[in-house]
């Protein structure tokens, strides 16, 4: 998929229909992904553009300060912009910010799809602990199965606390393990059975199992969309 560099707004020649175009062939590309329930890495690229322009839109003042000049670098924590002159001209900085609007609500609206789709796929999971759950449910797995439920791929996971803005948020960080084929042995306790038997490392893992009766690309949608699931699960029960 062609991508849109962080500064695709402001680069070359800033005109509105051609940035237009830019953007309506990115978001045509990233509509088709959708419809084929496809959300990452276009949702969260797309959502990192709307940010962007948003950000921009909110330092209003500062941009009429600095423009009319050619965008090089973008620090969106510190919303630092560096700045190569292009021209002292008015209606470019009029151009700019007929460009920023228009993006921002197409943006905006490619959003609203992909969260649809990403709320349509976080409804229809199923989170359990299987077995007992440890006081520490910092680190250990989750079993993810979708369809029929004939194969359950097996990840670990570690929870982390970073802070961002005064406020605290949870991460999380998987690594595949295995995949195993579900029948009357692979029953999801046997599976956690062997993996205390086999992986040392964590002795007395919390274990979740994510499961759908529906079918969704795993490494795309299914997956990511049940890491952040599990995430709020966690720290509700928590």
């Amino acid at each position: 998929m062609k991508t849109l560099s962080e500064t695709w707004f402001a680069e070359g020649y800033i005109d509105f229909e051609l940035k237009k175009y830019t953007l309506l062939a990115y978001l045509q590309q990233v509509n088709q992904y959708f419809t084929e329930s496809k959300l990452y890495p276009q949702l969260s690229d797309v959502i990192f553009h709307y940010n962007n322009l948003q950000a921009l839109k909110e330092n209003k003042k500062f941009l009429q300060e600095q423009f009319p000049k050619k965008l090089t670098g973008v620090q969106i924590e510190k919303l630092q912009l560096l700045y190569e002159q292009i021209i002292e001209d008015d209606e470019m900085m009029l151009e700019l910010e007929d460009i920023i609007t228009f993006s921002a609500d197409k943006l905006k609206t490619a959003i609203s799809s992909g969260t649809e789709i990403y709320e349509f796929v976080e409804d229809k999971l199923n989170i359990f602990p299987v077995g007992l759950v440890p006081l520490d449910t910092h680190e250990g797995y989750f079993f993810l199965s979708e369809g029929t439920y004939r194969k359950t791929l097996v990840y670990q996971f570690r929870l982390s606390f970073f802070e961002k803005h005064d406020e605290k948020y949870r991460a999380i960080r998987t690594e595949y393990v295995s995949e195993w084929e579900r029948n009357i042995v692979n029953t999801y306790e046997n599976i956690k059975a062997e993996l205390l038997r086999n992986k040392k490392d964590l002795p007395n893992p919390a274990v979740y199992s994510i499961e759908t009766e529906l079918t969704f690309p795993i490494s795309e949608t299914l997956l990511p969309v049940a890491k952040r699931s599990l995430v709020r699960y966690i720290s509700k029960a928590a």
